[in-house]
């Protein structure tokens, strides 16, 4: 099989396309064609070799989240049949044509949904719905998402919006009409955040960062409790002001419950599709790393 790996960390151009031996599914796993693969900041991070946890083993593959079809299953696994389309997360391995996984892992995939469009939803819907659950959000709370715009804050935006919550997201000038359409008020980032959400009436009463820099310092300055800012990107922020990470970890269950929202239409993340190949995975990490990408970056691979 072909596959995503980098021989040494840096920029997005030491990744290239080599050739691995086919994965083989052991007890209760599955091997899985992909068809799409998600791109994410962790990614990039372990690519990089800022992400001190991950230990790479050069060639070191790379990949978090893919949509693709069962090929076929390894012993003990029942309830999955080759040809069954599926999403879920991985580690390390999901920009590659064939990937093993748990079959406990899987979550089906709507015909109705892309492969590219589910693909791009694995991360962000789990971290989006955990975030917004381990927060507590209620329907009386005006929410107040820092990149709203981006794939977590727009899936936490929607949940929100439909859990019957206010929210407020900063984005760029260019993104806030897409802020509009999923219900949101759109404000600027930046030093001018604090007068701008005042100016919208509206007083956070939580607060989610998924942009990192003086996102937690400036929710807490609009009267947001310590205890009910969370943020996906800023550890050390977080332990300096008492605010809380919130990092829910995977859960096929909610992933599957963000899924079928998507699929019937009721949730939309725009996808940034990449073709695979060292060209187009290079190009895909460089937009993750830019943060300046409209929509999810997405690998797709032929049919």
């Amino acid at each position: 099989m072909r596959a995503a790996v980098f021989d040494r960390f840096g920029p997005p151009e030491v990744l290239h396309v080599a050739e691995l031996p086919d994965p083989v599914p052991g007890p209760g796993e599955v091997l899985v064609r992909v068809r799409a693969a998600g791109v994410q900041p962790f990614d990039v991070a372990v690519r990089r070799g800022v992400m001190p946890w991950v230990r790479a083993e050069f060639p070191q593959q790379i990949g978090q989240e893919y949509a693709g079809v069962v090929e076929r299953t390894g012993p003990g696994v029942e309830n999955v049949r080759a040809g069954d389309p599926v999403l879920g997360s991985t580690m390390l391995n999901a920009v590659a044509e064939l990937l093993t996984v748990p079959a406990a892992s899987l979550v089906a995939k709507p015909d109705s949904l892309p492969f590219p469009e589910a693909a791009g939803l694995v991360a962000a819907a789990q971290t989006a719905s955990g975030a917004l659950l381990e927060l507590d959000l209620t329907a009386g709370d005006v929410l107040l998402v820092h990149a709203g715009a981006g794939s977590v804050g727009s899936i936490a935006t929607q949940l929100a919006v439909r859990a019957g919550a206010t929210v407020i997201g900063t984005a760029s000038p260019g993104n806030h009409d897409r802020l509009r359409a999923m219900g949101a008020t759109p404000v600027p980032y930046g030093i001018d955040l604090l007068e701008a959400v005042l100016a919208t009436g509206l007083k956070p009463t939580v607060a989610l960062d998924a942009g990192g820099g003086e996102a937690i310092a400036q929710s807490i300055a609009l009267g947001v409790a310590p205890e009910r800012v969370g943020t996906i990107v800023d550890d050390r922020a977080a332990a300096e002001h008492g605010a809380r990470v919130v990092r829910a970890g995977r859960s096929p269950e909610r992933l599957a419950g963000v899924v079928a929202l998507a699929a019937a239409g009721e949730l939309d993340l725009p996808v940034l599709p990449f073709a695979f190949g060292e060209k187009g995975v290079v190009a895909a990490h460089a937009a993750v790393e830019s943060r300046h990408a409209r929509g999810k970056v997405v690998v797709t691979f032929g049919s």
